[in-house]
């Protein structure tokens, strides 16, 4: 109730700003009612505060109808059978009417199948070739999965989006995976892999001056570990790398992101813990600079382009290295893309934002190569 002093006349004014605060109060009230019912509403779809665009959403409600189980409730051979983001994709295209074949999805691209030389035996691995004369430049490519499951399969759309985008061949590798092989045999594999390329890329049409190195979520930490490893090896200098939502450490998983992102789909911090729990055999090794690049010494890096999603535990971890490579004096451009999750690079296909992360690093690349 308004209290007005028996000395102040009763204008029209004066009942006029009580009205006004009553009716301030009560649009307020409303104004909240529907943020929460917002939120709400988020929570349910994203398991985050953070709303996903309506195409990506779509990949998630098509992720969700396919009944996975919680990866961090199974074992490692059970999980790698788990429904994937890209199986999503597939599916809505299927809905859509629309083509699945990689040739329609990203015009212009060849793949083939081979074997390389690993640090203990040969790795299959996947090279896109653009269209035209070549040579061209040379990307190595890392897919995500947190060092336990999936393979250049799951992660086909990035790898070959990049090809076309960077306009440069692609070699995407399937290093080992723990816990069959723990740490650090992924990053062993991954600079074997980079030093063949090196050494090779006459044989795949590739252009050895011009080279540079790729990856997503425990491949983005990949990407990084061997520029920095090639940088001490005195093999062949990447002249770029991007590191798309990257773990840049696994000693801190309560930074903001993990906090606000802990149930986040489709990468949960739980998620995370399983993974570094099967990752390593000693829980010292979670400061080894391969994996705790955000503490490594970054110097003589080159450039370095980082993309991160906002529904992700991981979206820190682009901010926490993005600092450490400024502060290295390295030269490095990080973009996060709103109102898409972990894992959205390689839905190009059906989420606008990630065709425009994929143009956004081919453009980072062709500047590199000198394009």
């Amino acid at each position: 109730m308004n209290h007005i002093p028996p000395n102040v006349a009763r204008t029209p004014w004066t009942f006029s700003l009580a009205a006004s605060s009553t009716v301030f109060l009560a649009g307020m009230a409303a104004s909240l009612s529907v943020h929460s019912a917002s939120t709400a509403d988020a929570v349910a779809k994203t398991g985050t505060k953070y709303s996903a665009h309506a195409d990506m959403q779509a990949v998630l409600d098509e992720l969700a109808a396919m009944k996975g189980k919680p990866i961090e409730s199974l074992t490692p051979a059970e999980a790698r059978k788990q429904p994937t983001p890209t199986d999503a994709v597939m599916a809505l295209l299927k809905k859509q009417g629309k083509d699945t074949a990689a040739s329609a999805l990203v015009p212009g691209v060849m793949s083939v199948d081979r074997q390389i030389p690993g640090a203990a035996g040969q790795l299959p691995a996947r090279v896109y070739t653009p269209a035209g004369a070549g040579p061209f430049p040379v990307i190595v490519y890392f897919h995500g999965g947190g060092w336990v499951i999936a393979n250049k399969n799951v992660y086909d759309g990035g790898a070959r989006g990049l090809s076309k985008q960077a306009n440069a061949v692609v070699v995407s590798v399937d290093y080992r995976l723990a816990p069959e092989a723990k740490f650090p045999a992924a990053w062993d594999d991954a600079l074997a892999a980079y030093k063949w390329v090196a050494a090779n890329a006459a044989s795949i049409n590739g252009n050895p001056q011009k080279l540079a190195l790729a990856g997503e979520s425990a491949g983005g930490n990949l990407a990084v570990s061997t520029a920095l490893a090639a940088r001490d090896a005195g093999v062949a200098k990447p002249l770029a790398v991007v590191a798309v939502y990257p773990v840049a450490q696994t000693g801190n998983l309560d930074t903001a992101s993990y906090i606000d992102s802990a149930t986040a789909k489709p990468l949960n911090k739980a998620m995370i813990g399983w993974f570094v729990d099967k990752l390593f055999t000693n829980p010292k090794d979670k400061s080894d600079p391969r994996i705790d690049v955000v503490h490594a010494n970054l110097a003589g890096l080159p450039p370095v382009t980082i993309i991160n999603a906002q529904i992700d535990p991981l979206r820190d971890d682009g901010a926490l290295l993005e600092a450490a490579l400024k502060k290295a004096g390295v030269q490095v451009d990080r973009k996060v893309y709103e109102g898409t999750t972990h894992e959205f690079f390689g839905t190009a296909a059906v989420v606008k934002d990630a065709a425009n992360a994929q143009e956004y690093a081919g453009q980072q690349l062709r500047h590199a190569f000198g394009k």
